[in-house]
């Protein structure tokens, strides 16, 4: 399943990515890509002053010295940052001025002259071949990375921003450069004039969690407009993961539903964080305060799981989270702490508040996240304007309606 799958995401890639837009990046984010600029000319033009310097240095120094083999420096830094015919051309511009140093220091006809000028042709040729592989290494990582982004678009459709009655902001951050594509996983579908939702972690990475997690979000939106509850939704998606031979099979994750007056919303956690709801600058972690065993699991602990049922009113917001931010730690193992995500979720716009949370957390670790993290915010309204929301107390408890 896992090969024909891959291959299809393959051969879809490229219509994929031009009909669904990527998830859009905290600035936080994006500032860590690396694009073209002053770093990658200096690079570029380094094997160049090199070899110009040395052959200075040497008409500086004298003909009694002979910097010959040094030039060589000049095709091996070429081979790191240029291509085969840079390359090659750097170790011709080496080659001709060891020719002319050698006449020039009296070493034309010695055998160290001779021994310098085969040094500098090894070393030329040794790094054409080098460059030309590192090349098409770096295609062939180019491509995995396009069919990586083409998949995850596939997995992770992108969410309308207002399903009424609530209004939707996503952000999902990879912990790896190299591939984007892992087993967090997010929906948010209209069903019953309300919104269902999901989110969730897979155990592992890479292409298996992938798999699972493609399996979570297929019985999720199978089942999502038509199940009469949460409950329902749930036991489909745990027969598909039983259904499945796959060696990524426990998924924590939390099934949400907000009623469509927007007045109430009901959650089921199955070993996920529970999601955090702002109200009035309070940060809540709401839910049941033991979310249970892990879908994939279920079956170890039979019997129906308690659904939270949380009232909501204008201005609320849920936050719906992965361990890549409840998990996020600093230089000295401290936890970011969630008692300010209070204020940082009450900013009026749901995008910026995401935005401004993922660039404290950033700012509180100090480096990239060890782990993927997804988000998912949901807002009834506007809520109150930054300068009243005060910084807040995380407190965990189960609310019920009155």
């Amino acid at each position: 399943m896992l090969g024909s799958w891959s291959a299809w995401a393959a051969r879809q890639g490229g219509e994929m990515m031009a009909r669904f837009p990527r998830v859009r990046w905290a600035a936080a984010s994006r500032a860590l890509v690396t694009t073209p600029g002053s770093h990658d000319v200096f690079l570029a033009a380094l094997p160049f002053a090199v070899v110009a310097v040395v052959a200075l240095v040497d008409v500086l120094a004298g003909p009694t010295v002979g910097f010959l083999p040094v030039l060589s420096l000049g095709p091996a830094l070429a081979a790191i940052s240029c291509g085969p015919l840079p390359t090659a051309l750097i170790g011709t511009m080496a080659l001709v001025s060891g020719a002319l140093l050698a006449v020039y220091d009296n070493l034309a006809d010695s055998r160290r002259g001779v021994i310098a000028l085969c040094a500098i042709t090894g070393v030329t040729i040794a790094g054409v071949i080098a460059s030309a592989v590192r090349r098409q290494r770096e295609r062939e990582l180019a491509d995995f990375k396009a069919i990586a982004d083409a998949a995850q678009q596939i997995l992770l459709r992108p969410v309308p921003r207002r399903i009424p009655p609530v209004d939707i902001a996503v952000r999902y951050v990879s912990a790896a450069a190299s591939a984007r594509i892992g087993g967090d996983l997010y929906e948010a579908i209209s069903a019953g004039g309300g919104v269902r939702l999901i989110i969730g972690d897979v155990l592992g990475k890479g292409l298996p969690a992938a798999r699972t997690a493609a399996v979570v979000l297929g019985a999720f939106r199978a089942s999502a407009y038509d199940a009469a509850g949460l409950t329902q939704i749930a036991a489909r998606i745990e027969a598909s993961l039983q259904q499945q031979e796959t060696e990524e099979e426990f998924v924590t994750g939390v099934l949400a539903q907000v009623s469509a007056d927007g007045r109430e919303a009901q959650i089921l956690n199955y070993g996920h964080p529970p999601p955090l709801l702002v109200r009035d600058g309070e940060a809540i972690a709401a839910g049941s305060a033991e979310p249970g065993l892990p879908l994939g699991l279920t079956s170890l602990a039979p019997g129906a799981r308690q659904v939270s049922a949380i009232p909501l009113k204008h201005g609320d917001r849920l936050l719906f989270y992965t361990d890549g931010i409840a998990e996020a730690r600093d230089r000295q193992g401290n936890f970011y702490p969630l008692e300010q995500a209070g204020a940082l979720l009450g900013l009026p716009d749901l995008d910026s508040a995401l935005d401004r949370l993922i660039e404290d957390v950033l700012r509180h670790v100090g480096h990239a996240l060890a782990d993927d993290a997804a988000m998912l915010l949901i807002g009834l309204g506007q809520s109150l304007p930054t300068s009243r929301v005060p910084t807040t107390r995380l407190r965990r408890t189960q609310l019920n309606p009155p």
